[in-house]
């Protein structure tokens, strides 16, 4: 019972505020600006360049701005809450740490565990993304790779392997006839998640540098889409904003009022990310300042782009023919500015770099931050003398997103990714309103308003889009929480920093 009482264990807001006074061989090279960036490195990408157009063409119609609107307010509610605690607590680790500062040990594990895992997968899923827009280039390009290296495994694929590994242990019987599609490695998804994690090794701010850069040509393309999109508006285009209600034979529909809600829920998933620049709140030259700065820069930013390429494209398109992979670039082409659509293409590619750079660098720094408290392996806190960054656990987070990319298909990857942000999402939330009412007095660079408001609407939000989640998101979700807790218990209680037994 006393070693189970050890998951109540609390850091402190002045035992964290002493670990950021400390050196942590980390190098505070950030700025505003940089920080900024890499928050909206990580929001904007598939959300603009795929899923405005989706889901205008399959859900919500003209009104896709609305669901923007919607999944915009839900998130600033957790961004207010992650603004405050970045402002109050400038420590490596975002809401790991700030669950370790109110909720204690076991639910800070949880989080990290959790966040360790949708990070690395959005990496995954992205890269995977990123390989298709590639290939399309190359191949316009005249450039063509090899069938087997172009795409990860298909379902079928993935499940036969699975099926052999499981039967050569005895855990399944029966035979299971391979896919006819045979063995396939997606070498340039596999390829740009080790390149990013090399990247990432180095000196923070020579990556950081390549991410504004980068940030800065996205937001040049997005803002080409605008400028040159709003004299091609066509407002017909927009009636109905709202179009009526269709429900299919399967009782399934879209459209209507209900269409945008369904519409908000999917692109929830693309207006977060601003929370992986609170991960590197040790490497913020002015974290007290900046970091709650970035956080609601970074978002109001991108939600008033995602809104204004929303409108432009469903005025330039009718919303019907807006379901393709590159739906912007469709647009474009389909009124004849085929360069256009073309430079956007490449501005993508490049551009969704840099929601790898942000969501790497937030899986990276949440295992340091694990490792100096103990609650993970102290290889995992190593800090390059050379580069300043935590070089191995980046290394580590590199050859498994690369081998995740390249193996298994987007459908199965993607699946896990949301349900773990939105966790952290509930537990950030309810965090900053305990601390509130725990401790008034404790100086806050940036405070909430109308705390009382947002804190609740921020895990409703974030709890009714849990509940839409599929069944298998929860099964394997339990699965990987369930590992989390043996190495929590096998390791992590006994190594903890807060153990008094603990040699300090």
């Amino acid at each position: 019972m006393t070693k189970l009482a050890g998951i109540w264990r609390r850091k402190s807001v002045a035992q964290l505020q002493a670990d950021a006074g400390q050196s942590s061989g980390l190098r505070r090279v950030l700025g505003l600006w940089q920080l900024a960036a890499i928050g909206i490195g990580g929001i904007i990408g598939v959300g603009i360049f795929v899923l405005a157009g989706q889901q205008a063409a399959s859900n919500a119609g003209p009104a896709v701005a609305l669901s923007f609107l919607l999944a915009g307010l839900g998130s600033a509610c957790a961004a207010l809450c992650y603004a405050e605690f970045a402002g109050m607590i400038p420590v490596s680790g975002s809401a790991y740490t700030y669950g370790y500062a109110v909720l204690g040990e076991l639910v800070a594990w949880i989080i990290g565990w959790d966040l360790l895992l949708e990070y690395a997968l959005v990496v995954a899923v992205v890269a995977i993304g990123w390989s298709g827009y590639v290939q399309v280039l190359l191949a316009s390009a005249g450039v063509t790779l090899p069938v087997w290296a172009q795409h990860s495994m298909s379902d079928a694929t993935m499940h036969y392997y699975l099926h052999q590994g499981l039967a050569r242990i005895g855990l399944v019987h029966g035979v299971v006839p391979p896919p006819a599609d045979g063995y396939r490695f997606n070498v340039i998804a596999a390829g740009v998640s080790i390149a990013v994690a090399l990247l990432l090794s180095l000196k923070t701010e020579w990556g950081a540098r390549f991410n504004t850069l980068v940030v800065v040509i996205k937001l040049a393309a997005v803002l080409a889409v605008v400028g040159v999109g709003v004299f091609y508006i066509h407002p017909a285009n927009w009636h109905p904003f709202v179009p009526a209600r269709i429900v299919g034979a399967d009782g399934m529909g879209h459209f209507g009022w209900q269409g945008v809600l369904t519409g908000a829920s999917v692109v929830f998933f693309a207006v977060f990310g601003y929370d992986t620049l609170t991960t590197a709140a040790e490497e913020a030259r002015n974290p007290q300042r900046d970091l709650s700065l970035a956080v609601m820069l970074s978002l109001g930013v991108a939600m008033v782009l995602y809104i204004a390429v929303s409108l432009v494209l469903t005025g330039i398109a009718p919303y019907s023919q807006l379901g393709g992979d590159a739906s912007v670039s469709d647009a474009f082409r389909s009124i004849g500015l085929g360069w256009l659509a073309t430079a956007i293409a490449a501005a993508a590619v490049i551009g969704v770099t840099s929601v790898l750079f942000a969501f790497m660098l937030g899986a990276a720094r949440i295992g340091f931050a694990m490792g100096r408290d103990g609650l993970l392996p102290a290889w995992f806190a190593r800090v390059s003398p050379r580069f300043g960054t935590p070089v191995r656990p980046t290394l580590l987070l590199g050859g498994f997103t690369g081998l995740v990319a390249g193996l298994l298909p987007i459908s199965e990857v993607a699946e896990l990714v949301n349900i773990g942000t939105l966790s952290a999402f509930i537990l950030v939330c309810a965090a900053v309103w305990l601390l509130r009412h725990r401790q008034p007095g404790l100086t806050r660079g940036f405070r909430v308003p109308a705390m009382a408001l947002v804190a609740p609407l921020g895990i409703a939000f974030s709890m009714l889009l849990i509940a839409g989640l599929p069944r298998i998101t929860f099964e394997r979700f339990l699965i990987w929480m369930a590992l989390g807790l043996l190495v929590y218990f096998g390791y992590g209680i006994r190594h903890s920093r807060l153990n008094p037994d603990q040699a300090t």
